[in-house]
C-alpha cells in the first residue's frame, strides 16, 4: 500500500460564508493593565491573560468579566506572572462559571512556580485593612493546583482543531508568547515581550510560521529608548552620586522581573568599586529568597551567558553585596544605602512606606526604573509635585530627587516595528497601550506600510468593543494511502472517503480507512418484497421503459434477477412475488423507491392492459410435466427468445419502444446496421427538437476534404418528413425533403414551393452569411437552421455550432444539450457511486454451473 500523500486544494468559501475571527478586549484595550483578550473562532474560545488594573482595587481592578460566559472557554493562556496579566486568574477560576466548563489554564513551568509566591504576597497586601477581598489564600492555592504547566516550543493540542505553542518572549523569567491555531487560522499573542537580550534573559523569538493575526503590545508607542549600555551607565552613576551626598536610594520594583536584572547589575558594579563595599544594598521582600531559588532552578530557560556561568559553578544569583530584608522592623535606617522595594507602582507596601519616610529629605533620591501605569503613585510622582498624599491621607512634603530610567522589558518603537516586519501578519491588533501611544504607533505603521504599498490592516480595539476579522482561507484536503499513489490531474475526479477531524480534511481509499484512522465501515442491505400480479416479462418491459436498460440474469441462488442502474436488484423470489435488494444510500434509496412505485402500479397500468387484451389459445395440457424441475420451469415462465413470452397470455411481449434496445431495434431493422441506428436515433432526436423550435430544419453535408460520409442510401424521418439524399445530386448539393406518403418517391407540390421560398430567402440574406463556406474537414452530416435573417449549422459529429450570430449559436447549443439529455436513458444519465461492498449479484453468470447451482432459466440481456 502506498504511503505517499498529496495536498488537494478545495475552492474557498463563497461570498457571504466567510469565517470570522472575533477579538474582544476585556482589559488592556487602549489602556495598560488588566490584560484580558478573548478570541472566538469556529466555535472555539481562547482567553489570553487575566490580570488586574494596578490603579484600582477590589472588583474595579478586574477585567470586564461579565461580558463573557466563562463556561464556554476552551483554554485560558497566561503569558507571564506579572499582576496586570495574571492576578485575576484565581477570581475567574473560583468565582465565575469557568469551573462549570471544560476549559483549562496553561502557563510555562517557571511562570507557575513564581505565580504561587507572587499571588500569596498579592493576597496578603490587598486584603490588609480592607473588606473588599477578591479571594483568599485557600482559593488561590486551589486554583493554582489546576493549572497545566507547559514547556517552550511544546505543541499543546486542546482538541477540536485548537492547539497552541509557547515561544520565548524575554521580558521576565518564564514569559512566553502563544502561537494559537484554531481550525488552521494562526494568531500570535505576544503579551509583554522584549527583543533585547539582557544579563539573564534571551530576546523574544519570531515563530517559524507566519500567523494570520498578530496581537502585540504598544506600551511605548513611537518612543525609542536609549541603548542598554548607556542607560546602565547612567543608572549606576546616578546611584553613586546620591550615595556621595549621603542620601538613600529608593528603587521601587516588583518582586520578580526587572528586579533580578537590576540586582545583577548592582552586584557587578559594587564588585568593580571597592569604595562602595561599605554601602549596603537591600532587597526588601519576604519572597526574595524563595524567588531567587526559582531563578536558580530554571537556569536552562535563560540565555547562554547565564547558563555558561552556571556550568562553571559560578551561580550569578548568589549575590556578594546584596542582603535580603524581610521586614522594615529589622531595618536600621542609618546612613546611605540602596533599597529595592516592592511593589513597583508604590500604591502600597514597603516601597510606599519608604517613600513617605524619605520624601522630606533632599539628600535622598527616587529612581523609577520601569513603566508606570496612569493613576499610580509611580506615574504621579514623575511630575515632581511639592507634596504627596500619605496612606493616612496626610500631606507630606516632597524634597527628594526623582529620576526616571526605563529598564522596562517592553519593546520600544524600533524593536516593535522590526518585530512586526519579521512576523509578516496581514492583520495587526495593538493592545496594552494608552490611547495616545497606541494611536501614534498605528499612524506610524500605516504610513510605513502605505509607502510600501503593502495591504496590512492595523486595529486598535477598545475594551468591550468586539473586533471582527473575516477570512476566506483555502480549504485543503490531504490525500493519503493508496489514493495518493497517483497524483491527481487537474480537471479529473478524485473518488474516495473525505474524513474530517478537527477542521482538517483527509481523502483516502475506503480500504485504507482502518489503517489510517482506526475507523470501520458497514454496509446496510435493504430488502423490499412486492406482490407480482403480471408476468416477469411484463415487469421487465415496464422497467426497461423506465430506465432504458437493465441487465438480466440469475443470482448465486438461481433466482431470475434484473439489475437496474448497477445499484438495484429485482429478483423473482416467488411465482407472484418480487424481492428488491440494494445497498442503502441516499441515491440508491431513490432508485429503489422509484422502482417500487413502478412495480406496484404495473397491473393497473393502461399500457399493461393494452398489452394483454389480445385473444389467445386456452391450451392447458400439462401431460409433459413429469418432475419438480419441470414444474418450477413452468411456474417461472422460462423463455427462449430475446423478447420473452408472456405465459399468462400465451403471446410474445414486445420490446418497449422507449427502451434503449427498442429504439435501436426499430431503426436497425430499417437500416440493417445497429451502429448506424445509433447515429440516426440521435440525428432524428436533434432534428425534432430544432424543428419544433425553429420550424424548418434541413440536413446538409459539410466539409470539403472527403467524400460525403452520410451514405447515399440512408434516409431519416423527422416529424413526418423523410430526409432522403438525391442519388443524382452533385457533391455538395443539399438533399431534398420528401413528405411521408405511401409513394416514397413522390414529391409534394407544397414542399417544392416551400423549398423555393427557402432558396429565395437565402438569396436575400446573401451567401456571405452562410456558415457553410467556412467549414473545413471531411464530409460529414449536419443540420441547417434559419431564424429571421440568420443561419446556423449544427455539426452532428461533435455538436459544434457554426453561425455568425452568437445568440443563435448559443440557443442551438442549449437545445442540442437538452435533446441529448432527454434521449439518454436514466441508466446513463445518473452515474451512481458504487457501494463499498456488496454480497448481491456477485460472480459471473457463466460460472454458476461450476459452483453447483443450476440456473432456472436462460440468461437474457436487456
Amino acid at each position: 500500500m502506498a504511503t505517499s500523500s498529496q495536498a488537494i486544494q478545495v475552492s474557498p468559501a463563497p461570498s457571504g460564508q466567510e469565517d470570522t475571527l472575533r477579538i474582544e478586549m476585556l482589559g488592556a484595550g487602549q489602556e495598560v493593565g488588566r490584560s484580558c483578550c478573548v478570541l472566538t473562532y469556529k466555535g472555539k474560545t481562547v482567553v489570553c491573560d487575566a490580570g488586574v488594573h494596578p490603579a484600582f482595587t477590589g472588583i474595579a481592578a478586574l477585567p470586564f468579566i461579565d461580558e463573557l460566559d466563562w463556561s464556554t472557554v476552551d483554554a485560558l493562556l497566561i503569558t507571564h506572572f506579572h499582576l496586570d496579566h495574571a492576578a485575576a486568574l484565581t477570581y475567574i477560576m473560583e468565582k465565575t462559571n469557568f469551573r462549570d466548563g471544560k476549559g483549562k489554564v496553561y502557563m510555562t513551568h517557571p511562570t507557575k512556580a513564581v505565580y504561587r509566591f507572587l499571588m500569596s504576597d498579592f493576597v496578603r497586601i490587598s486584603n490588609a485593612g480592607t473588606d473588599d477581598n477578591l479571594f483568599d489564600e485557600n482559593e488561590m492555592l486551589a486554583s493554582w493546583r489546576q493549572i497545566e504547566a507547559v514547556d517552550y516550543h511544546q505543541e499543546v493540542s486542546v482538541g477540536g482543531g485548537l492547539r497552541f505553542t509557547p515561544y520565548h518572549a524575554g521580558h521576565v523569567l518564564g514569559a512566553c508568547m502563544f502561537l494559537i491555531e484554531i481550525a488552521g487560522l494562526r494568531v500570535l499573542y505576544t503579551g509583554d515581550f522584549s527583543r533585547e537580550e539582557d544579563r539573564h534573559l534571551m530576546q523574544a523569538e519570531v515563530p517559524p510560521v507566519r500567523p494570520d493575526v498578530l496581537i502585540c503590545e504598544s506600551t511605548y508607542g513611537v518612543q525609542s529608548l536609549e541603548p542598554r549600555l548607556d542607560k546602565e551607565a547612567r543608572f549606576t552613576s546616578l546611584i553613586h552620586n546620591i550615595i556621595r551626598r549621603g542620601g538613600r536610594v529608593l528603587l521601587p520594583v516588583f518582586v520578580l522581573g526587572r528586579a533580578q536584572e537590576l540586582l545583577l547589575l548592582l552586584d557587578e558594579y559594587w564588585s568593580q568599586h571597592p569604595e562602595l563595599h561599605q554601602i549596603p544594598i537591600y532587597y526588601a521582600s519576604s519572597l526574595a529568597r524563595k524567588c531567587i531559588s526559582i531563578y536558580q532552578t530554571y537556569i536552562h530557560t535563560m540565555n547562554e551567558h547565564v547558563r555558561s556561568r552556571f556550568n562553571r559553578r559560578d551561580n550569578p544569583f548568589v549575590f556578594k553585596h546584596i542582603s535580603n530584608l524581610r521586614s522594615l522592623d529589622k531595618f536600621e535606617d542609618k546612613g546611605p544605602c540602596v533599597m529595592m522595594a516592592s511593589p513597583g507602582f508604590m500604591q502600597s507596601g514597603v516601597s510606599r512606606e519608604l517613600l513617605e519616610r524619605w520624601a522630606p529629605d533632599k539628600r535622598n533620591g527616587l529612581i523609577v526604573s520601569g513603566y508606570s501605569v496612569e493613576g499610580t503613585m509611580a506615574r504621579n510622582i514623575l511630575n515632581e509635585p511639592d507634596e504627596i498624599i500619605g496612606m493616612n491621607g496626610q500631606k507630606i512634603p516632597r524634597r527628594l530627587s526623582v529620576d526616571y530610567i526605563s529598564f522596562s522589558a517592553h519593546v520600544d518603537y524600533t524593536q516593535n516595528a522590526r518585530f512586526i516586519d519579521e512576523v509578516k501578519a496581514q492583520h495587526i491588533v495593538l493592545v496594552h497601550g494608552e490611547q495616545n501611544n497606541m494611536s501614534q504607533l498605528r499612524a506610524a505603521l500605516q504610513n510605513k506600510y502605505g509607502q510600501r504599498a503593502e495591504d496590512v490592516k492595523i486595529h486598535t480595539p477598545r475594551n468591550c468593543e468586539p473586533l471582527r476579522i473575516k477570512f476566506r482561507g483555502d480549504r485543503t484536503a490531504k490525500a493519503i494511502g493508496a489514493i495518493a499513489a497517483k497524483p491527481p490531474v487537474p480537471g479529473s475526479v478524485l473518488s474516495g472517503l473525505l474524513v474530517s477531524k478537527d477542521f482538517a480534511y483527509t481523502i483516502l481509499d475506503p480500504k485504507d480507512l482502518a489503517d489510517f484512522t482506526g475507523l470501520s465501515t458497514s454496509t446496510i442491505i435493504q430488502r423490499q418484497r412486492v406482490a407480482l400480479g403480471v408476468s416477469w416479462e411484463m415487469a421487465r418491459w415496464h422497467i426497461e421503459g423506465m430506465y432504458g436498460r437493465v441487465v438480466e440474469g440469475v443470482d448465486l441462488e438461481g433466482l431470475r434477477t434484473m439489475r437496474v442502474m448497477d445499484v438495484l436488484d429485482i429478483k423473482q423470489s416467488g411465482a407472484h412475488q418480487l424481492t428488491l435488494e440494494w445497498v442503502s444510500s441516499v441515491p440508491n434509496d431513490m432508485v429503489a423507491d422509484s422502482a417500487v412505485a413502478l412495480l406496484v402500479g404495473i397491473d393497473s397500468s393502461p399500457a399493461s392492459v393494452k398489452m394483454t387484451i389480445h385473444s389467445h389459445k386456452h391450451e392447458h395440457d400439462h401431460a409433459h410435466v413429469h418432475n419438480d424441475a419441470d414444474v418450477k420451469a413452468e411456474e417461472t415462465d422460462g423463455v427462449d427468445d430475446v423478447e420473452g413470452k408472456d405465459a399468462m397470455q400465451g403471446r410474445a411481449v414486445q420490446v418497449h419502444p422507449q427502451s434503449e434496445h427498442g429504439l435501436k431495434k426499430n431503426l436497425s431493422d430499417q437500416v440493417g446496421s445497429e451502429e448506424t441506428a445509433d447515429d440516426l436515433i440521435r440525428t432524428e432526436h436533434l432534428a425534432a427538437f430544432l424543428e419544433a423550435h425553429f420550424g424548418h430544419v434541413e440536413e446538409v453535408a459539410i466539409g470539403q476534404d472527403a467524400e460525403r460520409s452520410m451514405g447515399k442510401n440512408v434516409e431519416m424521418q423527422v416529424e413526418g418528413v423523410k430526409i432522403k439524399p438525391d442519388p443524382d445530386a452533385e457533391l455538395g448539393d443539399e438533399p431534398m425533403l420528401a413528405p411521408v406518403t405511401g409513394n416514397e418517391e413522390g414529391v409534394n407540390e407544397m414542399d417544392v414551393e416551400k423549398d423555393s421560398e427557402v432558396k429565395e430567402s437565402k438569396e436575400e440574406v446573401g451567401e456571405s452569411l452562410d456558415p457553410l463556406e467556412n467549414i473545413r474537414g471531411p464530409r460529414r452530416p449536419a443540420l441547417k437552421v434559419w431564424m429571421d435573417d440568420q443561419t446556423a449549422v449544427l455539426d452532428l459529429q461533435d455538436l459544434n455550432v457554426f453561425s455568425s450570430s452568437e445568440a443563435l449559436r448559443d440557443k442551438i447549443h442549449s437545445l442540442s444539450m437538452l435533446a441529448l439529455r432527454t434521449l439518454t436513458p436514466l441508466a446513463d444519465t445518473f452515474i451512481l457511486p458504487q457501494p463499498l461492498s456488496s454480497n448481491i449479484f456477485q460472480g459471473k453468470h457463466t460460472e454458476l454451473a461450476e459452483i453447483g447451482i443450476e440456473p432456472s432459466t436462460k440468461m437474457i440481456k436487456g
